[in-house]
């Protein structure tokens, strides 16, 4: 069995698109003014569908997670986010991985580990 997509409402399909895009390499796969597609380099597909932004709402512990292949990689990708403007806490050791989480535009959590 092969997981074929995961769907994620959020406030601005088009800002959460193009943030994975630039910053985790996600590719572009479609859409329109209420839900984009993106998909990685395993065929794994995101869909984006637009929500009220008073009902983007997820549990405390809801998130996405990016895995990275070292310590710099997790240290660089915070640094970037945070010089472009992104409020992002300094990675730490946590729950065993080097790691960082921060709220991406549409209103997702993503981690960022190693």
């Amino acid at each position: 069995m092969i997981l074929n997509h995961l769907n994620l409402t959020v406030t601005d399909p088009a800002a959460a698109s193009d943030f994975l895009a630039k910053y985790f390499g996600l590719k572009a796969g479609g859409g329109n003014g209420g839900m984009r597609v993106v998909y990685d380099d395993n065929g794994m597909v995101l869909t984006l569908f637009k929500g009220r932004p008073d009902l983007v709402k997820y549990p405390p512990s809801f998130h996405i997670g990016f895995l990275q292949p070292s310590e710099q990689d997790v240290n660089d990708i915070n640094a970037r986010l945070k010089g472009d403007g992104f409020e992002v806490d300094p990675p730490a050791r946590l729950h065993g991985s080097w790691t960082f989480y921060f709220t991406a535009p549409g209103g997702f959590v993503v981690e960022v580990a190693v």
